[in-house]
């Protein structure tokens, strides 16, 4: 019973720390944003509360805090409410099965720097990712708004079609690893086998959709001002609103940390071996941890630069490249991953897969030319 306790409560400070450091990613996350905006459109930025506006998230915070809560006369008060809750636990929530380092001994108590080490690791990311979208429906259609509900509408229709996609790219990953366990996942790419080596297509039709999933430009449809005002969150002010904004960035972090468990050898980096022979088996299990945090933050600062180089798509331009573009592609990528695992021949297949990806798309591109020209 001891020795449960402490490694519950082990468990418990790791869990917390994830948490923390998950809110710390995302609030400075938005002074982040700003200073990358601001340094491609060649301006400053926050540069006014505390040295290099390094406290701009915390006025934030309180200014978030101070403001109004208002709720519109003719709402429905509990969902309205529970809209920004559902957002907010579900973004957290994915965390727990990530694997951010190996069994590690502090204090005399051995534990792995995971929530929870489940067998069907990928169904909980996409059981839980699938129900964040009921935030965003709950809050949209309670607000009474129509901009708010035409906002809501288009992120339910925009995640049911890029989750199909993303869902594909994934069994891919499977094929190779044969199992649904995140840990195992991590695993089967240590000593650099990582699987954007097999999986280069699989890769990019992930990333695609993680930016379709977390309502990121050019996907933001649901929020698009030059149409919507606000869109789902118009009606939403002080910490409601907070806890939308603040879901968005969590999602951010917690896709960088997804793709980086599935396709970068998650806690994997360069020099793990010798790391452990020289510093012991817990500094390199923890050095694993940072690594996956930072390629976690560098898939957010790629977020972040693809919102401010590219224009929002159009509405009929999103769905038809999710339904009529991206899942014909992860279907062919798990066909050529079938092909590559039968020749066992992975990485060629990869490779091939890419060029035979190419030269399709240009044949496609050169026919519909021609049919404009006909």
């Amino acid at each position: 019973m001891e020795i449960f306790n402490a490694l519950f409560t082990a468990k418990a400070i790791f869990v917390g720390i994830v948490f923390a450091i998950t809110l710390g990613v995302a609030a400075y996350s938005t002074y982040f944003e700003r200073k990358i905006a601001a340094f491609m459109q060649d301006r400053i930025g926050p540069d006014r509360a505390g040295p290099f506006g390094i406290l701009q998230p915390l006025a934030d915070a309180v200014k978030m805090f101070m403001k109004e809560d208002f709720i519109p006369a003719k709402s429905n008060k509990w969902l309205f409410i529970l809209g920004p809750c559902i957002s907010m636990f579900t973004a957290l929530m994915t965390s727990a099965v990530i694997p951010f380092g190996d069994t590690v001994t502090i204090g005399g108590v051995t534990f792995d720097l995971q929530g929870i080490d489940v067998n069907i690791g990928i169904l909980w990311v996409f059981g839980i990712v699938s129900l964040g979208v009921y935030g965003i429906l709950i809050g949209g259609w309670a607000s009474n708004n129509k901009f708010a509900l035409l906002g809501a509408i288009r992120a339910a229709s925009q995640n049911i079609s890029y989750e199909l996609a993303m869902g594909l790219s994934i069994i891919a990953i499977l094929m190779f690893t044969g199992s649904l366990s995140t840990k195992a996942i991590v695993e089967a790419q240590q000593a650099g086998h990582w699987n954007i080596l097999y999986q280069p297509i699989g890769f990019i039709v992930f990333l695609i959709c993680a930016f379709a999933e977390c309502n990121r430009t050019p996907f933001d449809l649901p929020e698009c001002e030059t149409e919507l005002i606000g869109g789902y969150h118009t009606e939403y002010s002080s910490m409601k609103l907070g806890f939308y904004l603040f879901a968005e960035y969590i999602n951010m972090f917690i896709s960088g940390a997804v793709m980086a468990t599935l396709f970068f050898g998650g806690y994997d980096y360069p020099g793990v071996e010798f790391i452990t022979q020289q510093l012991g088996a817990t500094v390199a299990t923890l050095l694993g941890a940072g690594a996956l945090i930072g390629k976690a933050l560098a898939f957010v600062f790629v977020f972040m630069w693809v919102r401010w180089t590219l224009p929002r798509f159009r509405y009929d331009q999103l769905m038809g490249l999710g339904w009529t573009g991206l899942i014909p592609i992860s279907i062919f990528n798990v066909v050529i991953t079938g092909l590559g695992i039968l020749l066992e021949q992975p990485i060629l297949t990869g490779v091939a897969g890419v060029v035979l990806l190419i030269v399709g798309l240009v044949i496609y591109d050169q026919l519909l030319v021609k049919k404009k020209i006909a």
